[in-house]
């Protein structure tokens, strides 16, 4: 892929090739995406299970984060074109850390949430905060199964899913197990199901993180990702009343049959190295 970026060191690439096969080395280095994936999870194995912690030290983004994803979530629910009239919702919440969104969020609206989550003690954090303090967890609306998994293996069940979410999570997978993992994902969603991504956007190309192995994506790039995983873009929107020095953040609907009609809105220009939320 042409797009030129940049890490965190100030270190330039010219593609994200160049970047990837200075990460990854070539096709047969294989050692190396064990070690990219393997250091990943090592940096949040070293993060305290808590909202700050999962958040980078922005805490106190979780209102205006929940408030931007329940506008956004409500958007679709009412939609009769992605409402295939199912009463019994089920999502997925992949890298759900400790069921951040879960719990302030999905569990509202889905009567069941499974969780995706590579960090042991993130997702032992999630099961006693949804399943064993009792404070969540009603028969009607409840956290149903915790799956310990790393994105880039997970194969989910066919047919399960209304919405699988994905949020601050998948700038850890590479390009190439980015458009896998969709690919395979895709015959989790029921009919008229989609997928949620929430993540940091780059103004321009891609900023590598080397302390936690992600990368921030610029909207071209994911919209190419999405291409290539056979997904088409729905509707598209603004995280707002973030902090300024962080990336911006933008919310994609992904449906895997071409939609009728799109709802996509303008995003703003920002600068390209704020801080980042991980």
């Amino acid at each position: 892929m042409e797009i030129a970026g940049s890490d965190n060191q100030g270190r330039e690439f010219k593609s994200a090739a160049e970047m990837w096969k200075e990460q990854l080395g070539d096709g047969d280095d294989s050692h190396k995406k064990v070690n990219w994936y393997r250091n990943g999870v090592g940096y949040w194995q070293e993060v305290d299970a808590s909202v700050d912690g999962v958040l980078g030290g922005y805490g106190h983004v979780t209102e205006p984060d929940i408030k931007g994803s329940e506008v956004f979530l409500n958007s679709l629910l009412s939609d009769p074109l992605l409402n295939n009239g199912n009463s019994h919702r089920v999502a997925l919440d992949c890298g759900s850390g400790i069921g951040r969104v879960t719990k302030n969020l999905l569990i509202r609206y889905f009567n069941e949430v499974d969780l995706l989550e590579p960090v042991p003690h993130f997702l032992e954090a999630a099961q006693q905060s949804l399943v064993f303090d009792g404070k969540i967890g009603a028969d009607e609306h409840r956290a149903t199964n915790f799956y310990c998994v790393p994105l880039q293996e997970f194969t989910p069940n066919s047919g399960r899913y209304d919405v699988i979410w994905v949020q601050w999570c998948i700038g850890h997978l590479t390009d190439d197990d980015f458009v896998s993992f969709f690919k395979r994902a895709k015959a989790g969603l029921k009919p008229g199901g989609y997928f949620i991504v929430k993540e940091n956007t780059a103004r321009n190309g891609f900023v590598l993180d080397k302390d936690d192995c992600s990368i921030t994506r610029s909207d071209l790039y994911y919209k190419e990702l999405f291409k290539k995983s056979g997904l088409h873009l729905y509707k598209i929107k603004d995280q707002r009343d973030f902090p300024k020095e962080l990336f911006p953040v933008k919310m994609y609907a992904l449906t895997t049959e071409v939609p009728k009609r799109s709802r996509l809105s303008r995003c703003k220009q920002h600068a390209n190295r704020p801080s980042i939320i991980k």
